[in-house]
């Protein structure tokens, strides 16, 4: 066919001449979905860095020698001052740990900030209600954990005290009845516990395995002193989750020979309790309680030197092994979250008494074989 000038070769009607149209090489096309999918994620990002998630994260928190030192109005303080007895020099550490939260209600972290810490195998996500009840402020909050924190100090003294056979005097006295509990009209606040069925009581370890004893099926003949008069009153306990209770809530308020002060701002909660009774008794016995080394630990404590379990154990081995110690005591009961979760070459020991941390540390201060000691083999 001849070509005219004029023919349009893209004219639908000359079969055969229209050329093919240009829709652009495979190269070209997989930028263009790239560049696509890249803003998509940066759209993704923008998104998830900008909604809040209802959770708190966990992390090791600051680390705290109760040997050591604290910085109080720019001037430095140890952490446990005995003014008025005689003290023995120490030597290394014996860390306290703390667990830092980042985000609480009104101020929760953002959904990339808590994807980053579920893969990260030193810090937890938790449901914020797990952490901050509904009706409960942050400031109520923070002020629960802090006499929490005051509580725990007076039992580490105690417990101190009570290895060392130093005397004291402890009284237990009614902080609250619960409304409708067996206790209602019966018991008041400010009610001190003097015995259980003729046995006394003076600690709330104490006052538990009374109650538990008795059962539920008898009323309790309880020694009180109100308003300075002795009084006998009886209480039918009841069960509440698995355990024997009047519905009140106590506290024990000690009378000790001399002063022990503890320095130590802006950390709440029960935690530390073990380790202060450790730091207690190292600056009142001669010689370096922990050989001279650096070891970490974790619990709550009671007055009978009761070691009791506690929350982000595992963040604190993490926060021990950043701090340099070679030995962790951990409370026997938090061993389920122990294994499989000990950092790096970290030796973790189960203790579940205040005698048993301090085994544990003469066997690091002699120097003598430690695979005798209880470790976290099996859930506690």
């Amino acid at each position: 066919m001849a070509l005219f000038p004029g023919d349009d070769l893209n004219d639908d009607s000359t079969p055969g001449l229209r050329p093919r149209r240009s829709t652009g090489s495979a190269g070209d096309r997989r930028r263009g979905r790239g560049l696509i999918f890249l803003f998509a994620a940066l759209l993704l990002g923008v998104v998830l860095g900008s909604i809040p998630a209802p959770y708190v994260i966990e992390k090791p928190g600051p680390v705290f020698n109760t040997l050591g030192e604290e910085t109080h109005d720019g001037e430095p303080v140890p952490l446990i001052t005995i003014p008025d007895h005689k003290t023995y020099p120490t030597a290394g550490a014996l860390y306290l740990l703390t667990v830092s939260a980042v985000g609480q209600p009104g101020n929760l972290p953002n959904w990339f900030e808590v994807a980053r810490a579920w893969v990260d195998p030193s810090e937890a996500v938790l449901p914020v209600d797990q952490v901050y009840a509904p009706d409960q402020t942050v400031d109520e909050r923070n002020q629960v954990n802090q006499e929490m924190m005051v509580n725990s100090q007076q039992e580490a003294i105690a417990a101190a005290f009570t290895n060392l056979d130093i005397a004291y005097t402890a009284t237990l006295s009614v902080q609250q009845v619960m409304a409708d509990s067996p206790a209602t009209g019966i018991l008041n606040a400010k009610d001190v516990i003097v015995s259980v069925n003729g046995t006394a009581v003076s600690d709330i370890t104490a006052l538990r395995q009374a109650i538990n004893d008795n059962g539920t099926t008898k009323a309790a003949k309880l020694g009180i002193t109100r308003d300075g008069k002795p009084h006998t009153v009886e209480v039918t306990p009841v069960e509440n989750q698995g355990s024997v209770i009047l519905g009140v809530t106590v506290s024990t308020t000690f009378e000790f020979p001399f002063d022990v002060k503890i320095e130590l701002d802006n950390v709440g909660g029960p935690s530390a309790g073990m380790m202060f009774s450790l730091g207690i008794i190292d600056k009142l016995t001669p010689g370096e309680l922990n050989g001279g080394t650096e070891v970490a630990g974790t619990g709550t404590i009671d007055a009978a030197g009761n070691v009791g379990p506690i929350g982000g154990i595992r963040q604190k081995m993490y926060g021990a092994k950043d701090a340099g110690a070679a030995w962790f005591l951990a409370p026997a009961k938090n061993c389920s979250e122990v294994v499989g979760n000990i950092p790096g070459d970290l030796e973790v020991f189960a203790v579940a008494t205040l005698d048993d941390s301090l085994h544990v540390l003469e066997g690091i201060r002699g120097g003598t074989d430690l695979d005798s000691l209880a470790r976290c083999t099996t859930g506690g």
